[in-house]
């Protein structure tokens, strides 16, 4: 199975995350920003990370391709079955993928995407502004809601765990990290998930790349 784009976009760090933590082994392909093989544009034919190769079955959108795997890998169990757990998994991959995703590609677009990426100025006043007006809605949000347990639903790692972090991951490589002092439950349940096997080694060489990366 083929997995095309590059980790440090959420949706393809996230669709990584769930295929590991379900024991199913992909490869990345590096696809995307108008780059990739002519298999990543068959899969995902508006050019979207990340694209998905299993045969000659092609898809694109990490929730069609989580979707996807779980069907064909039942256990362990990551999208829960019982309704009302279930739809709260649901809900929690949305607000990753669509309320805390559109944050952070404000924040990533600008201050890393555009100037490193495609040579060009980023709009550094609409990321300050996310970071200022949005992002703090957010991690209030999710300082509210994690549970004693440290998962969100079922009180066991599930897809809405995976989802959640993974928009975190991307804002704080662009300089907008949880701030452990005024969020402590939040900034210590992002870090828990991150040190998940899915999730540590994958990061730790983003975190490495970017460190790498900064002004002397």
């Amino acid at each position: 199975m083929i997995v095309y784009g590059n980790s440090l976009s959420p949706y393809v760090r996230k669709t990584l995350a769930f295929a590991a933590e379900k024991g199913i082994e992909v490869e990345l392909v590096a696809a995307g920003m108008g780059s990739g093989p002519p298999e990543f544009k068959q899969a995902s034919p508006f050019g979207k990370m990340p694209g998905f190769k299993d045969g000659d079955f092609l898809i694109s959108d990490s929730t069609a391709i989580i979707t996807y795997l779980e069907a064909i890998k039942p256990e362990p169990n990551l999208i829960p079955t019982e309704p009302k757990a279930r739809a709260r998994a649901i809900w929690y991959e949305e607000f990753g993928d669509t309320i805390a995703g559109a944050c952070g590609g404000k924040i990533f677009f600008n201050r890393v995407v555009a100037p490193r990426f495609m040579n060009r100025e980023g709009d550094l006043a609409a990321a300050d502004e996310a970071q200022r007006v949005e992002f703090p809605k957010l991690v209030d949000y999710l300082e509210g809601v994690i549970p004693a347990s440290g998962y969100l639903v079922e009180d066991r790692i599930t897809l809405a765990d995976i989802a959640v972090v993974s928009p975190f991951v991307t804002m704080g490589h662009a300089g907008c990290p949880v701030n452990p002092t005024t969020h402590p439950k939040a900034f210590g349940y992002i870090e828990a998930i991150l040190a998940r096997p899915c999730y540590a080694e994958m990061v730790a060489r983003e975190r490495q790349m970017f460190a790498q990366r900064e002004p002397a």
